[in-house]
């Protein structure tokens, strides 16, 4: 992206309550086919931390805060808003990010 883009990364941190791991899993693996068909959706990703099972993060990159907010409207985001009520230990952890854009160096032009 270049400098006054509109792409937006979130990251979204969840933890599971102990015993409830494969189903974060699979409620947040149920998410990535309908987001990534989103007309705004350009990366959708969940992982999970091997050190502690209970801990997922998913990074998505979206067109911008309008694509987002569409998200948050759509029927298989509801859906998981639901199942991520009876499973989660702690409230979701949301970061927007913005990428840090560095000017390249001047190229060198010989003659």
């Amino acid at each position: 992206m270049t400098p006054g883009g509109t792409a937006l990364v979130v990251v979204a941190e969840l933890r599971a309550v102990p015993g409830q791991e494969d189903r974060l899993r699979t409620a947040l693996e149920a998410m990535i086919e309908p987001s990534l068909d989103e007309p705004g959706c350009l990366a959708y990703q969940p992982y999970t931390d091997p050190n502690d099972p209970s801990r997922m993060l998913v990074v998505e990159e979206w067109t911008g805060q309008d694509a987002l907010d569409e998200h948050f409207t759509t029927p298989h985001f509801r859906h998981v808003e639901q199942v991520l009520a009876s499973i989660l230990a702690e409230p979701v952890t949301i970061r927007r990010l913005a990428e840090i854009w560095v000017e390249p160096p001047p190229t060198e032009v010989t003659g």
